[in-house]
């Protein structure tokens, strides 16, 4: 699979879009395992969630990189177009589900990208859906004007650092009443520590686990 072009989203983060194979069929949601086709790096796979949509040419990743981590995610930031990697078969168990509240952490919130388009693309409305979206800082927020500009998605930015112009806030159960409901439908991915805290705080609020669409990092 070839890369045809790579762009910055965030000060961290890398849009990235390659040639789709035409026998590659993957549901919204789901992830993949990537390989990088360099010396060394051959057996490093990790998983990402296409942003793309399965009736599109393209198939498209929104990455962060950890230049710290000396990683994979680094050698995926420093791609030019024209190579070349290696994709194995989808997985993942967050699909479109319906209406609900989305809840993600940082790049946590890549599954959920493709579930939010595909809605919009199939209903022209995400009327009833709420995206909470947390971040370390406001630079971090991952495609806040896109989101912003869906049609009938209320979102809510929330960072941990002050300063910024939207709310420092975590992610707690006085917090997600605003958007909760016992019988609301609630999407849930971030790193680990955060999806416990949430996943406790959702069941505070009366959401029980077959409500909780989830998938890890």
């Amino acid at each position: 699979m070839t890369l045809k072009r790579i762009e910055p989203v965030t000060h961290d983060t890398y849009h990235l879009v390659f040639d789709r194979p035409e026998e590659f069929q993957y549901s919204p949601g789901q992830g993949v395992d990537l390989y990088l086709l360099k010396p060394g790096w051959e057996d490093e796979g990790r998983p990402f969630t296409p942003v793309s949509l399965p009736h599109e040419p393209t198939l498209e990743f929104v990455i962060k990189s950890y230049p710290d981590h000396h990683g994979m995610t680094e050698q995926i930031g420093a791609l030019k177009a024209g190579e070349d990697v290696l994709i194995k078969e989808p997985f993942g168990a967050i699909s479109d589900q319906g209406p609900g509240v989305f809840i993600a952490g940082g790049a946590g919130i890549t599954p959920m990208i493709a579930v939010l388009r595909q809605r919009l693309h199939e209903h022209g409305t995400l009327a009833g859906s709420t995206l909470v979206f947390a971040n370390k800082t406001e630079a971090d927020i991952i495609w806040r004007e896109k989101f912003e500009a869906m049609k009938g998605l209320k979102t809510a930015f929330v960072v941990d650092q002050p300063g910024a112009s939207v709310p420092q806030q975590r992610l707690d159960r006085d917090y997600l009443r605003r958007f909760v409901e016992p019988g609301s439908r609630c999407y849930l991915c971030g790193p680990p520590p955060m999806m416990d805290a949430v996943r406790e705080a959702l069941h505070e609020l009366g959401v029980e686990d077959h409500n909780i669409v989830e998938e890890g990092m």
